[in-house]
């Protein structure tokens, strides 16, 4: 058995059994291994940073590392972007990265690079496979490690790969994330029945449970606190029959509003909030000067068991306190982002996986969708625009039996346009909902926010995407995606109704154009 067949053998018992893959030369042997392990599904992307993205879609949904396949260094550095998201949402991930033959290195080939400098920006476990006795071990030593919610890289030499004497090694113990401690459910405990304002500010695990919510809830109800979810979750489980928890605002002046006159923050699954930028004159977080945080439990702990120990402590028997069933009425006229989110509301299916990179346009979403049918939220965890596309191939491959809905902003679109080849090619149930502003609306608002001088004519040029405009019906139909562009609310309502009820992936570009 060479290295190849190993490794793949291992990740599949170790239950990493899809690889979202772009891979070159020094990845052959891996590739040409596939049909040795036919458990191990491979899905072909055009672009690494699809193959990034779309493998922390699948670890989302599925709470099991995905796997990649990239090429050198050079590939890597294609996928880094969304490695960057993923490793902000703590998803678990195993990248295998080929690598030149041993014996090659020394020559410089012109792809030759420091792998591992690369692999240590996004990477909270970093090994390089030296003998191929040794590969399956570390295969399954990168698996252990990427399931307590990292990314582990695991570099593989081209003659590694090729060369014979490798065995399968048996998969690692499951992970158990650390439960609540006594001294915080204490602390915390008599911060809620002090009845001084307080927030509860959720994340991770707990957003991601319909049990973490409603505990939470009933928290909440029988003490006082504010809930509130954190500004980005990696998932959230949200509609009818659960708790209704705003998210903490982007928009610093807002979020610092948000928590005005709180003398305590709480933190379930979530990390202290501060602000995605530095501005002039506002401070790095929106937490008050003499507002005091205090942690429950920190990502990749038990959110859920530290909630329903605390629940015990200082709300037993209190309830909670969930929404009703309820639906925007269907807009009409000329579409406005609202417009746009009072659609989604009306007509979004059960059990819908939404992945949401709308950036600016997805006004009233949250609020618009919140009593709509029980379905998963996906955000983008890290920034890293160019996310939404791949992580919705990674979620439809994930849950085949589910709806994937997009909302995708124009500019972030174009940086990882070629996963609509790849939904096209694995036929994925995927709709997206395209929003077609024909601008960076996001750095528009930030050129103000932090007071650059100017903003005039030419400025506006490096925030506009019109000249040419931008054409996603004509894209999308290259790809093999059928597509269609709706200009009013009626004309979206029918095309989005049209593509979620059909099976396959669907594009409706949705034009938002000011009045006049």
């Amino acid at each position: 058995m060479n290295g190849a067949q190993a490794l793949i053998r291992t990740l599949v018992d170790a239950g990493v059994d899809v690889c979202f893959a772009n891979p070159g030369t020094s990845e052959m042997h891996f590739v040409a291994a596939l049909d040795d392990v036919p458990e191990m599904r491979g899905v072909l992307t055009l672009f690494e940073g699809v193959a990034t993205g779309a493998a922390d879609g699948w670890a989302r949904m599925t709470g099991r590392p995905a796997a990649t396949l990239l090429h050198l260094g050079p590939g890597m550095g294609n996928g880094l972007a969304n490695l960057h998201n993923a490793r902000r949402g703590r998803t678990p991930m195993v990248n295998v990265v080929g690598d030149h033959g041993r014996s090659h290195k020394r020559l410089d080939a012109p792809l030759e690079s420091d792998i591992d400098a690369v692999a240590g920006t996004v990477s909270g476990w970093v090994r390089r496979s030296l003998a191929p006795e040794d590969v399956a071990a570390d295969a399954a030593d990168a698996v252990a490690a990427a399931a307590r919610g990292q990314i582990a890289t695991l570099v593989l030499p081209a003659d590694v790969s090729w060369s014979e004497g490798a065995a399968v090694a048996d998969p690692p113990p499951p992970w158990t994330p650390p439960g609540p401690t006594e001294a915080r459910l204490g602390e915390v405990a008599s911060v809620l029945q002090s009845g001084e304002p307080t927030v509860v500010l959720l994340g991770g695990d707990v957003l991601a449970s319909e049990d973490g919510q409603l505990v939470a809830s009933a928290i909440a109800g029988a003490t006082g606190a504010r809930l509130l979810a954190e500004t980005f979750p990696a998932r959230m489980v949200r509609g009818a029959g659960l708790p209704d928890i705003g998210k903490l605002p982007y928009p610093p002046e807002v979020a610092i509003k948000a928590l005005a006159g709180t003398r305590h923050v709480v933190l379930a699954g979530a990390l202290s909030p501060v602000h995605f930028f530095a501005y002039p004159g506002v401070p790095g977080t929106p937490v008050p000067e003499d507002c005091t945080v205090h942690v429950l439990s920190e990502p990749g702990e038990d959110g859920v068991a530290a909630l329903r120990a605390l629940g015990e402590m200082a709300a037993p028997g209190a309830t909670p306190q969930p929404l009703e069933a309820s639906r925007p009425e269907l807009p009409s006229g000329r579409l406005t982002p609202r417009g746009v989110s009072a659609v989604v509301g009306a007509l979004l299916p059960e059990r819908a996986i939404v992945v949401d990179e709308a950036i600016t346009s997805g006004v009233g979403i949250v609020e618009l969708t919140s009593g709509a049918p029980r379905h998963d939220w996906l955000s983008l965890t890290g920034g890293a625009i160019g996310d939404g596309l791949p992580m919705a191939v990674g979620a439809a491959v994930a849950c085949p039996d589910r709806p994937v809905l997009v909302l995708q902003a124009d500019g972030s679109a174009m940086y990882t346009l070629q996963a609509l080849w790849t939904m096209a090619r694995e036929q994925l149930d995927v709709t997206v909902l395209l929003y077609d502003n024909a601008s960076y609306a996001i750095l528009q608002g930030e050129l103000s926010r932090v007071g650059a001088a100017g903003g005039g004519e030419r400025a506006g040029q490096l925030l506009d995407l019109g000249g040419p405009a931008l054409d996603f019906v004509a894209l999308a139909t290259g790809m093999g995606v059928p597509a269609t562009r709706a200009e009013t609310a009626e004309e979206l309502a029918e095309q989005l109704g049209t593509a979620l009820r059909e099976p396959g992936p669907h594009l409706v570009q949705a034009v938002l154009r000011p009045a006049g």
